[in-house]
């Protein structure tokens, strides 16, 4: 192989190997390998799909309103048209004739008056462009609330792979201490066994909680919606509070009625209803329109000349032209019925918003409460059983213990720690979820 293969090999390799590391170090730009909440929040309102569409359609929304405004302003069209006409002169087709004209224009027209259609609609889709900002919100809102549950989740999973790390390293410990035992003739061979079977028991609930964290980390994923991305982690923070005082439920409600999105959004309908019945109404109103034209024309001749032709043939014209609705075929009418349907269509949304909501707080509310009380009790209940449980270690330790009490113990002591760490995180959840009606950002 010539020397100058080889450094062209070389090339490559270090140009791929650069690339590797390139591509690497701008996937873990993009794509941290642990996440906190806040990152995960900050992600899904930029990248969430549902919530892309949402802004698409404000987009949309943005254009309907230019054109309205835009309808306020005159018009202006162009016209040009060019003909040639080839004939013969005789009837025996010896002699051709070649003709060609042409006209050239432009137009305008000007809605002077129509009955206040053209601001209604203005106005109308001013405030879609505000529904759509609210409908964004709303999305937000919802993501939040689903990211935050799974956020959660996922410290719950944490939580329960290292307690039950815990609990196969004692078991280890016990089983050891068991075969000594046996080994001295101090202990039955069904102690051994038990111990055994009580180490596989621990094993696979740790397998168990290790499958349960990586499924919920996959949901999590699925509501950021992350491309395959297998080095995903979240931060376990150092503390969750789960207590503290609850604002009382009027509060909240008041705050939630007044500034909630899908208050906001559902009081827009209405408005925007009762502009759709103004504008309906317009069509019963005369419209007024000015309009303008100017255009010249030339056709060859005998005597053709193009330049005088274009100024002999120039013209103007303005002119105003009213409309007045006689008879419609009842279009009207229905435009002015359908309207009050969906006045009252907005305003049953309305109120059905205002009760959803109002009852959701309620029940976010009635939660956080239960979530502390049984938080509080979980506490007591693990305090007990952890000292039961400690004791009964160290009788098992010196040979005082029954196994079959051991064992009671130890299952009590692990359904209190278990319903600890499920009530911590749930009124972690639930108190936040209940603060967030009241405008407070959810963070851990």
């Amino acid at each position: 192989m010539s020397r100058s293969t080889i450094k062209i090999l070389l090339l490559l390799c270090i140009g791929c190997f650069s690339l590797k590391g390139f591509s690497q170090d701008t996937a873990s730009k993009v794509f941290p390998p642990v996440w906190d909440l806040a990152a995960c929040l900050q992600y899904a309102k930029t990248n969430n799909i549902q919530i892309k569409s949402l802004q698409l359609d404000k987009q949309s929304a943005e254009q309907d309103q230019l054109l309205a405004k835009s309808a306020l302003l005159p018009d202006l069209y162009g016209s040009a048209s060019q003909s040639f006409n080839h004939y013969n002169r005789t009837t025996d087709g010896s002699t051709n004739a070649l003709n060609y004209s042409g006209s050239y224009g432009l137009s305008s027209s000007w809605t002077l008056y129509n009955g206040g259609y053209l601001k209604s609609d203005i106005k109308q889709k001013d405030l879609s462009v505000q529904a759509s900002n609210f409908s964004i919100l709303e999305s937000e809102n919802d993501i939040t609330l689903q990211i935050t549950q799974a956020y959660l989740n996922i410290l719950v999973d944490k939580e329960s792979i290292i307690y039950y790390l815990d609990l196969v390293k004692t078991s280890e410990a016990q089983l050891e201490q068991a075969k000594r035992q046996f080994a001295a003739g101090s202990a039955a061979r069904k102690v051994v066994a038990q111990f055994e079977a009580q180490l596989a028991s621990d094993k696979y609930n740790l397998t168990a909680s290790e499958n349960a964290e990586r499924q919920d980390k996959i949901s999590l994923k699925q509501l950021l919606q992350l491309p395959d991305f297998r080095n995903f982690d979240v931060i376990k923070p150092d503390t969750v509070l789960s207590t503290g005082n609850i604002t009382d439920l009027s509060t909240v409600q008041q705050y939630a009625l007044q500034n909630r999105p899908e208050i906001k959004n559902a009081e827009l309908g209405v408005q925007i209803s009762d502009l759709g019945l103004t504008k309906a109404k317009s069509g019963y109103l005369p419209a007024l329109t000015l309009g303008a034209g100017m255009g010249t024309s030339y056709a060859k001749d005998p005597t053709y000349n193009a330049f005088r032709q274009f100024d002999n043939n120039f013209y103007q014209q303005a002119g105003l032209t009213l409309s007045i609705p006689i008879f419609t075929r009842r279009q009207n009418k229905t435009n002015v019925a359908k309207a009050k349907i969906e006045i009252a269509q907005s305003k049953l949304t309305l109120e059905n918003t205002k009760t959803t909501l109002a009852l959701n707080t309620e029940q976010a509310y009635i939660n956080a409460q239960n979530s502390q009380n049984q938080f509080a009790s979980a506490t007591e209940q693990l305090k007990y059983n952890q000292e039961v449980y400690r004791i009964a270690n160290q009788e098992l330790k010196i040979g005082a213990a029954n196994i079959v009490d051991f064992y009671q113990q130890r299952n009590l002591y692990i359904q209190a720690l278990q319903s600890y760490i499920q009530a911590k995180y749930n009124a972690a959840l639930a108190v936040r979820i209940y603060e967030f009606y009241l405008g407070t950002p959810i963070k851990l």
